[in-house]
C-alpha cells in the first residue's frame, strides 16, 4: 500500500473514516471480542537509552527505583491473577536496550516456559534481539515478540537516538524468522506530525506479513521525560489511528494501549467501534496507570464484549 493510498484513508471525513473502519472489523473479525492482555515490568528501570518518551530511561530524572530482576515465581503469581480476571496474554517487559546471554536471558526463558504452562499466550518485550536469541524463546514457547517502531522513520531521530530504525527492523525481521507472531505498533502525541503518522503505518503495513498485534499508544507525558510537557492527543486522533489501522490491515488486533486511562467509556467505545479489539488491563502498563480489571469488566458488560480466548488462530488449540 503507498503512502499516498493511506493518507486518503486516514484523512476521510471521521463519521465516513468510523464507519468504514467498522464495516472492515465486522467483515474480517469477531467485532464483539476484545482480546486482554495483561503488562508485567519483569525488570524496571535503569535503561541505557534515550526514548524521549521513557521515563525507565537511566539518564533521565522521573521518579521511577530501578528493580532488578523479578523471581519466576513472582511473575507466575501475577499471570495467574491476570488470567483469573480474563487476560488471555502476558506481556513481559524488561528495561533493556537489548537481550544478552546470561542468566537474565536465562531466567526469562524460565518465566516464558512457565507461564506458557498456564495456557496464556506469553509475549515478551525485551528490546533488541538476535535470531538465536528469537528462536531460544520460541522454543521455551514464546508466542508474541513486542518490537514498536514508535514513529516513522523520518522522525525517528527526534525521539530516539540511541539505536536506529534499521536495528529496531532488524530485530522484528529476526523475530519473524523465528516463526514467533508479531506485535508493533506506535505512539502518538510525540509531537510528530500526521505524515509521521501515516508514515508509520506504511512502514507496518508493507512488512512481509502484516503484524499480529498492532498497539496504537497515545503518549502519557511523565515529568522528567524530554517529553513532558507535551499535550495529551484527542481521542479523536486517536480514533483516526485506530480505523486507518483497522482498514489497512483487516485481521490484524488492533491494541488499544497507553493513555486508556484518560479515556471515558464513550470514548473507549468509539475506538472499539472504529477497530480497535484488543486492550492492556490492570492496574499498570509497567510504569504508567491504567483502569482496574473490575471497571473494564463493567464496561465489556456494558459495551455487549467479551474477552477473546488466548491461541484462537491457533489449530493446534
Amino acid at each position: 500500500m503507498t503512502v499516498q493510498e493511506i493518507s486518503s484513508i486516514y484523512n476521510r471525513p471521521l463519521l465516513d473514516l468510523i464507519y468504514d473502519a467498522a464495516t472492515v472489523h465486522r467483515n474480517n473479525n469477531d467485532f464483539s471480542e476484545v482480546q486482554i492482555s495483561s503488562l508485567v515490568s519483569i525488570k524496571t528501570g535503569g535503561c541505557s537509552e534515550d526514548c524521549a518518551y521513557c521515563p525507565q530511561a537511566a539518564r533521565y530524572n522521573t521518579g521511577v527505583d530501578v528493580h532488578a530482576m523479578m523471581k519466576v515465581s513472582e511473575v507466575v503469581e501475577l499471570a495467574t491473577k491476570a488470567k483469573q480476571a480474563g487476560s488471555s496474554r502476558l506481556c513481559m517487559g524488561a528495561a533493556w536496550r537489548e537481550v544478552r546471554d546470561n542468566r537474565d536471558f536465562d531466567k526469562i526463558i524460565e518465566m516464558v516456559s512457565a507461564v506458557n504452562e498456564l495456557e496464556m499466550e506469553v509475549c515478551c518485550t525485551l528490546g533488541m534481539l538476535t535470531f538465536e536469541q528469537a528462536t531460544k524463546l520460541k522454543d521455551a514457547g514464546l508466542y508474541a515478540y513486542n518490537h514498536n517502531l514508535d514513529t516513522s522513520e523520518e522522525n525517528y531521530g527526534n525521539i530516539i537516538t540511541t539505536r536506529t530504525y534499521d536495528d529496531r527492523l532488524q530485530t522484528l525481521h529476526n523475530v519473524r524468522k523465528a516463526k514467533l507472531t508479531v506485535c508493533s505498533g506506535g505512539i502518538i502525541g510525540l509531537g510528530e506530525t500526521e505524515a509521521d503518522r501515516i508514515g508509520m503505518l506504511h512502514t507496518l503495513c508493507n512488512l512481509p506479513q502484516h503484524p499480529e498485534s498492532v498497539p496504537i499508544n497515545a503518549l502519557v507525558a511523565i515529568k522528567g521525560t524530554p517529553l513532558e510537557n507535551q499535550k495529551r492527543v484527542s481521542v479523536w486522533e486517536m480514533v483516526r489511528m485506530i480505523a486507518t489501522t483497522r482498514i489497512i490491515m483487516p485481521k490484524t488486533i488492533v491494541r488499544l494501549s497507553a493513555g486508556r486511562l484518560e479515556m471515558t467509556v464513550p470514548e473507549q467505545a468509539l475506538c472499539f467501534m472504529a477497530g480497535a479489539n484488543s486492550i492492556f488491563a490492570g492496574d499498570k502498563l509497567l510504569t504508567t496507570p491504567n483502569p482496574s480489571f473490575t471497571d473494564d469488566m463493567e464496561m465489556f458488560t456494558l459495551l455487549g464484549l467479551t474477552p477473546r480466548k488466548a491461541f484462537k488462530n491457533e489449530s493446534k488449540h
